[in-house]
C-alpha cells in the first residue's frame, strides 16, 4: 500500500477488520510483525484517534500542544473558526467538543499526511461542514475511516477495503463502493466455484487409486492437496444482523412529564423553562450545535442530573436505557466477556432468534473477535457494542 501527496482514501471495512490498526501502523504508533512502512524524511504525519484523550489545562494549551510559540495564532484561528473558545477548561466539553479541540490539534501542524479515524463522531452538522471544506482544499494525503456515508461519499477519491485480513484498493471514491465490493464479491463466488469444480474432478481422479500413486502424478496429487487447503482456509464474507429490542413491561401511558426545568453549571444558563410531555411509544430526535445541552437534557428528562429549578416527574414502571456517548458505564479495566456475560440468562432478539452472549459480540465485531481483551485494545464497534448490551439488562420502556 502507498499514500501519496494529493490523494484522499477512505478505509472501509467491518468493525473489528483492522481498519483503527491500519492507521495507526501507517502513524508509526504501533511497530510492525512483518514488513516494512517507508516515510518520506520530513514528513509531518497529523494522526486523529477515535477516542482523543483530551489534556491540558484550557483548550489551546491542548491544540497548540505540538506548535512552536509563533505559530499558536494558527490553533486559534482554527478554533475560532469551529466555534470554541480558546481559553475554556478542558473538564465539561462535551463529545463535539472534544471532538473540534482534537480536529483543530491535527489541522494546526500542517501536516502532510492526514490520518483521521472517525473525525465526524459527535459533530453537528455545520461542523462536518466546515471539516469536508477543510479536506476538500487540503493538498497532503488523506486516509480516513468513517461510519459516516455522506462524509466518505464528499471528500474520498479513492477506497482501500480491508475485508477478512486483506486490503482491495479501488481508483474511486466510496461513492463507488456497493458497485464495486459487490463485482469483487461475484468474482470471488465464481473463483471459489471453479476451485470447487477442480477439487471434484481432482478427487474423482484419486479415487481411481493406482494411478494416482505413480511417481509421475506425484506432483498433481501434492497439487489437489495444495486445492484441499486452499478451499479449507476459505473465509467467506459476514453476513448482516438484524437487532429489535423486546418490548418492556406493562406500565402507564407517561414515560416523562417535565415542568419549567432550568440547569446550568458554573453560572451560564444551559436550560431555561423548558416543559415537554413524552408519552410512551414516542421517537423523538434531540438536535443542536455542540455544546447547546443536548446531553444535559437528556440526563435531565431520565433522572441522571436534578435540575436547578422546575419538577421533573417519571411515569411506573420504567425501565431506562441510557447510551452515553463517552461509554462511561464501561469499566476500562473489563473485558467485552465480562459484560456479555454478567447476565447469562439475558438474550438479545436477533431476527427471528435469541442470540447468546457470545453471539452478540460476533454481531458487533469480527470473525476473530477476541472477548477477553481488555477494552482498550478492543475495536471501537466492540466497545460500542457492549454498550448496547448493557443498556437492555432487561427490555426497557424508556
Amino acid at each position: 500500500m502507498t499514500l501519496s501527496r494529493g490523494e484522499k482514501v477512505c478505509l472501509v471495512g467491518r468493525n473489528g477488520s483492522g481498519k483503527s490498526t491500519l492507521l495507526k501502523v501507517l502513524a508509526g504508533l504501533i511497530p510492525l510483525d512483518g514488513g516494512e512502512r517507508f516515510v518520506q524524511p520530513g514528513t509531518r504525519i497529523a494522526y486523529l484517534d477515535q477516542d482523543p484523550t483530551i489534556h491540558g489545562e484550557t483548550v489551546i494549551a491542548y491544540a497548540g500542544a505540538d506548535l512552536a510559540p509563533e505559530a499558536q495564532h494558527r490553533a486559534e484561528a482554527l478554533l475560532d473558526a469551529l466555534g470554541l473558545d480558546p481559553n475554556r477548561v478542558t473538564e465539561g466539553l462535551s463529545g463535539g467538543e472534544r471532538r473540534r479541540a482534537a480536529l483543530t490539534r491535527a489541522l494546526a501542524v500542517q501536516p502532510d499526511v492526514l490520518l483521521l479515524d472517525e473525525p465526524t463522531n459527535h459533530l453537528d452538522l455545520p461542523a462536518i461542514r466546515w471539516l469536508e471544506r477543510q479536506v476538500e482544499t487540503f493538498r497532503g494525503a488523506l486516509m480516513t475511516i468513517s461510519h459516516d456515508r455522506a462524509f466518505l461519499r464528499a471528500v474520498s477519491r479513492q477506497t482501500v477495503w480491508l475485508d477478512r485480513g486483506k486490503a482491495q484498493r479501488n481508483g474511486a471514491g466510496f461513492s463507488d463502493f456497493e458497485s464495486w465490493s459487490e463485482t469483487v464479491l461475484e468474482q470471488e463466488a465464481h473463483d471459489l466455484h471453479t476451485l470447487d469444480k477442480t477439487l471434484e474432478a481432482e478427487a474423482r481422479w484419486l479415487a481411481r487409486g493406482v494411478t494416482a500413486r505413480r511417481k509421475r502424478n506425484q506432483g498433481r496429487l501434492r497439487r489437489l492437496m495444495d486445492l484441499r487447503q486452499e478451499r479449507a482456509a476459505y473465509a467467506g464474507p459476514q453476513g448482516a444482523a438484524k437487532l429489535a429490542a423486546e418490548v418492556g413491561r406493562d406500565g402507564g401511558r407517561l414515560v416523562v412529564e417535565a415542568k419549567d426545568i432550568a440547569k446550568g453549571f458554573a453560572g451560564v444558563p444551559v436550560l431555561a423553562d423548558f416543559s415537554t410531555r413524552i408519552l410512551r411509544g414516542d421517537r423523538i430526535g434531540i438536535v443542536g450545535p455542540n455544546g447547546a445541552g443536548k446531553s444535559t437534557l437528556v440526563k435531565l428528562l431520565t433522572g441522571g442530573l436534578v435540575p436547578d429549578r422546575g419538577t421533573v416527574k417519571l411515569g411506573t414502571n420504567l425501565d431506562i436505557a441510557y447510551f452515553d456517548q463517552h461509554r462511561a458505564q464501561l469499566d476500562m479495566d473489563s473485558t467485552p466477556w465480562d459484560v456479555l456475560t454478567a447476565a447469562r440468562a439475558i438474550r438479545w432478539r436477533c431476527a427471528a432468534s435469541s442470540a447468546t452472549s457470545w453471539a452478540t459480540l460476533r454481531i458487533f465485531c469480527s470473525r476473530n473477535a477476541k472477548p477477553a481483551r481488555p477494552y482498550p485494545n478492543c475495536p471501537g464497534g466492540s466497545a460500542t457494542g457492549c454498550c448496547w448490551r448493557l443498556c437492555w439488562p432487561s427490555p426497557p420502556t424508556c
